[in-house]
């Protein structure tokens, strides 16, 4: 099997190394516009060897676009132009609606598989690259409708050889629910950390910055250019998210400040009820609040 990646950052080169670990892949080529991080993939065996886009992406049986989700939608056409018929494409934007609809009418949209696999750090290029990121993760295949179901079986295998589970699900629905999931965390780190560098006490802060604290801002460590794409193209529910959430703040804020400790105790017990999410216990219940969501385990 012959995996052109394209993009060989923390995702793309994570996924390098799991599908060799795997033995999924004969040989993987790498495309990167970045010239110095392809050499530096290159250098950490994430690559067998470079190419260009197009030379990449015509000897592939596989092309894994993960690339910030701006540039997989100019991308994502110019590849299926140059494919081979029978290649199958795959991204794993965190976002999907508008990447969809650049390629609905392309007469090769058969051939992709729009895919987000739910995993990532806060670090990003090629040196970010560690093995088992994805494993007993969840990965989004969205429209599988829209998809022939060759190139869908083919894209679920390589994701099953990472480790991974699968559920399926339409754009809409995808874009929703990571606003929430991890759009939304995303925003809420990058204020934080806001709020404490604008506070005037904010080095003696950090000299007491604590677990909890650390593990709450890890992720306004995250890339910028990356975020950035995602936060535009979801800005709907990106924006209902943080309605939903402020309001929740507010509640908190108010009753502090009418002293109405009854409230703000019913308020943390409410929430210690994620835990039964987190712990897997309401899984199936959540899943169940669509009619489109499906879950297939490897």
């Amino acid at each position: 099997m012959k995996i052109t990646i394209v993009g060989l950052g923390l995702i793309g080169g994570s996924m390098a190394r799991d599908l060799r670990k795997a033995g999924f892949a004969d040989e993987i080529i790498g495309v990167d516009n970045n010239a110095v991080n392809l050499a530096r993939a290159l250098e950490l065996g994430l690559a067998d060897r470079g190419a260009s886009l197009e030379e990449g992406v015509q000897e592939a049986d596989i092309v894994l676009l993960a690339i910030p989700v701006d540039k997989i939608v100019s991308v994502l056409p110019v590849i299926l132009d140059c494919i081979d018929p029978a290649a199958s494409v795959t991204d794993v934007g965190s976002t999907k609606q508008l990447i969809c609809k650049a390629v609905d009418n392309h007469p090769r949209r058969g051939n992709y598989v729009p895919a987000h696999p739910m995993s990532g750090t806060e670090n990003s290029g090629p040196d970010a690259a560690v093995e088992g990121l994805f494993e007993g993760k969840i990965c989004i295949i969205c429209d599988q409708e829209k998809s022939k179901p060759q190139h869908i079986a083919l894209v679920e295998k390589m994701y099953h050889a990472m480790g991974m589970d699968i559920a399926y699900m339409s754009s809409d629905e995808q874009d929703h629910t990571t606003a929430h999931v991890s759009h939304l965390p995303h925003i809420t780190a990058f204020a934080l950390a806001n709020a404490v560098l604008a506070s005037n006490d904010r080095n003696i802060i950090f000299d007491l910055a604590s677990g909890g604290f650390r593990s709450t801002a890890r992720l306004a460590k995250s890339s910028p250019e990356m975020w950035g794409p995602i936060f535009k193209q979801n800005q709907g529910y990106v924006v209902e998210s943080l309605d939903l959430f402020i309001k929740h703040l507010e509640e908190f804020k108010q009753s502090l400040i009418s002293k109405d400790d009854t409230h703000m105790y019913e308020l943390m017990q409410n929430a210690n009820r994620i835990r039964e999410i987190l712990n897997g216990e309401s899984q199936n219940l959540v899943r169940k609040k669509s009619t489109t969501t499906k879950l297939y385990t490897k």
